[in-house]
């Protein structure tokens, strides 16, 4: 069983993804595919003239501001556009792919954060409106009927909340806690870069290997949406997955050459 995520920024190719998933699913192998849709929510928000705001925490983590419009706008992009085009392109290769958001069967589901801390200039705010949260409980299930069935499910965000709404929430660490729930040998996170880079954005500066003791020095270096990663790896190995591997969605065989441990290894 394999966890894959494959990344929501601008250069991933979903096409060759798909073929090297479709590879190894008709080779007996299961996977589970999650995916985000950052670079599909920003591009549709423009389209329909939706302004995007980011969130800086106190600590330096960025995330985006998700009020009911932008929350909207996500559900158009990762569920209604992004998941069916993987369902689209994995069927067209032979895969029976089922698409499902988090919100169903109560896949991934979590407390909706009630205020958030935001710094903005000097000052820093509270903000009580934002429908963002973190994945607590997964209803794994769920897929393993999906799989046992010989289905390969496709999820994306949002999540649920504990109040029935819906909630943005953190496409890698929900990979992670997926792969933890279900038990995954390993979990992949693609991105369009070769891995965590200690020089983002020179990919010479590649780094190889990172184990337990070295997670947050690796956290501290990450640049932008890789911090998030690199936090999705030590949740699912703090979860009981043996391996994680930060690779490179952008060229054909991105998921087998991720699984031979190319890009940056988590163990």
């Amino acid at each position: 069983m394999i966890v894959v995520k494959i990344g929501g920024s601008a250069g991933v190719n979903l096409e060759a993804v798909c073929d090297d998933a479709a590879s190894l699913v008709r080779g007996g192998q299961r996977l589970v595919l999650v995916h985000g849709g950052s670079d599909a929510t920003n591009t549709l928000a423009r389209s329909l003239g939706t302004p995007q705001r980011t969130i800086t925490s106190p600590s330096g983590h960025q995330s985006r501001r998700t009020d009911r419009e932008t929350l909207a706008v996500f559900q158009m992009a990762c569920r209604g556009m992004l998941n069916q085009k993987i369902v689209e392109l994995l069927q067209a290769r032979g895969v029976n792919a089922v698409g499902l958001s988090g919100m169903d069967g109560r896949l991934w589901e979590g407390e909706r954060k009630k205020a958030i801390r935001s710094v903005e200039g000097t000052r820093t705010v509270i903000i009580r409106d934002d429908y963002s949260g973190n994945v607590e409980r997964v209803n794994a299930g769920l897929l393993r009927t999906l799989l046992e069935a010989g289905y390969t499910p496709v999820v994306s965000p949002p999540g649920i909340s504990t109040e029935h709404e819906p909630i943005n929430v953190d496409a890698d660490r929900a990979a992670a806690a997926t792969a933890a729930a279900l038990g995954a040998e390993s979990l992949l996170l693609l991105s369009n870069v070769r891995g965590l880079l200690s020089a983002f954005p020179d990919e010479s500066t590649l780094i190889e290997r990172v184990d337990r003791a070295g997670i947050e020095h690796a956290a501290s270096i990450a640049q932008g949406r890789m911090k998030k990663k690199v936090l999705g790896a030590a949740d699912a190995l703090v979860g009981g997955v043996r391996r994680v591997v930060i690779g490179d969605a952008r060229s054909p065989g991105s998921i087998s050459r991720a699984l031979s441990g190319e890009g940056t290894v988590f163990s």
